[in-house]
This record gives C-alpha cells, structure tokens and sequence, in this order.
C-alpha cells in the first residue's frame, strides 16, 4: 500500500496540494484524474521523491521515502514524468538497459539482458530495438520510455500522462499491455491520466483531484456519475453504462 499523509505544497503564495492524505490500494492500477493545476502531477513527483517533501509523509509498504537510501529506492518505485531528457544517441535496447541499471550498476548480466529482450517484445519494439531515440516517432519514443520504465521491473510503477503523444489505437494499445502486465508481474500501477474514459474502462481504482485536494476516490463505476464528473470538470456530461462500464460522453 501506498499512504500518503497530510502532504501540502506551495509555491509562492499560491497552494498546489493541500493537506492531501489517501491510501492507494496494493495492486492493481490506480488513476489520478483531475482538471489541469489539480496536482495530480506534482503529487506523484513527490511520491517518486523527485522533489524533496517538507510537508506530510509518503511511504511504501511502510517504507517512508525521505530515509530510504536512493538505491533501495530505485529498486522499489520507478517513475515515468512528462518531460524526459533522454535524447542523446542511445538505441532503444541501451535505453531499456538504462532501467536495469539499479541492479547491474553498469555490468549487465545475462539475467538482465533476458529481462530487456522480454520488455522489446512485450511493448511490440523488437523492430525498433536497434534504432536511436532520435530517429523514433513520438509515440514510439514514449514507448521506449515506458519499456524502460517496466524493465525496472520495481513493485511499484508511478506514470505521468503516458498517453501523450498516443493515437487513439496506441493509447488503447498501451492501456491493455499496462493492465496485462499489472495483474501478471503484481505490480501497483499510479497513472496520471486526462483520458478519464481510459481510467473507467482500465483502472481499478480512481483518485479524482481537484484545487490541490482530493475530490473523491473509490472503483470507477462507483464515482464515474454523472453529478461527480459535472462537478469535478464544471462542465455539462452525461455518464453511461456500456458493457459493465462507464462511457463519459461531454458535449461542444
């Protein structure tokens, strides 16, 4: 489980998270979903330690993250942020490595060259796994990130938007090998999604932010009405039921 307690964070005199304090369900995928400057994003930078927590407490499993050493850390959550400055001249199979990197600490085994060749073909890469970063689409390049990512083959999994750049049948494509390889390795699934649709039809669990706060949680046939979603994006939708889930339709 991850627990969150009492975490606020401003900037300025402006607050973007206040006193936000949840418990994310072991296993499984949780969605945080929210309006843009909801805090979605800056709450899972603090939940991946990539800016140093003042206010609150944040623990895996019991681990607070302000004392785990970095390289337990590494070994434990691993994290996919919106802006990724990896585009140096690297293939796709060193970048993959790159993930593996808590582990071998630059002296890859074969263990961990198997574990690398397993993430190309399950993220359908095995024919870009010799090519540079540069020479990639955008959404192949996400791809790529995310292989990495899943190659650190960590208990928990944190992604910021990773649907960015994504096609419609990409995104879908995406979402199916997230939920397919979240319920065979067991791992905890923290995505930060704008396509709420995908969250009703792949998440098990959905935290709905809004002004810094926590909105409302719980499985997403349970919150995803009508009243909840109106009011969490203040704007006219309608919430149907299609083939056992929730189908959010907004109007122009």
């Amino acid at each position: 489980m991850i627990t969150i307690r009492n975490v606020s964070h401003t900037i300025g005199s402006n607050p973007i998270l206040n006193d936000v304090s949840l418990d994310i369900p072991e296993g499984g995928i949780t969605a945080l979903i929210g309006p843009n400057g909801a805090g979605k994003s800056t709450l899972l930078s603090f939940m991946a330690r990539l800016q140093p927590l003042v206010h609150g407490d944040i623990s895996y499993a019991g681990k607070d993250i302000k004392t785990t050493p970095t390289a337990e850390l590494a070994r434990t959550l691993s994290i996919l942020t919106q802006e990724n400055s990896i585009m140096s001249r690297i293939t796709v199979r060193d970048l993959l490595m790159f993930g593996r990197y808590p582990y071998h600490q630059g002296r890859p085994s074969e263990t961990d060259k198997t574990i690398v060749e397993e993430a190309l073909a399950e993220f359908h890469l095995q024919g870009f796994a010799d090519r540079y970063l540069t020479e990639l689409s955008g959404g192949q390049r996400q791809r790529a990130m995310i292989a990495m990512v899943f190659c650190q083959r960590t208990d928990y999994v944190l992604l910021d938007e990773p649907l960015n750049n994504l096609d419609m049948y990409h995104a879908r494509s995406l979402m199916q090998i997230l939920r397919r390889l979240t319920d065979e390795y067991k791992r905890t699934t923290v995505v930060v999604l704008h396509d709420i649709n995908q969250a009703a039809a792949y998440a098990d669990h959905v935290v709905a932010m809004k002004n810094g706060q926590v909105a409302m949680q719980g499985a997403p046939n349970d919150i995803f009405t009508t009243e909840n979603i109106k009011s969490l994006f203040d704007m006219d939708v309608n919430v149907l039921d299609y083939e056992g889930k929730k189908l959010v339709i907004h109007h122009v």
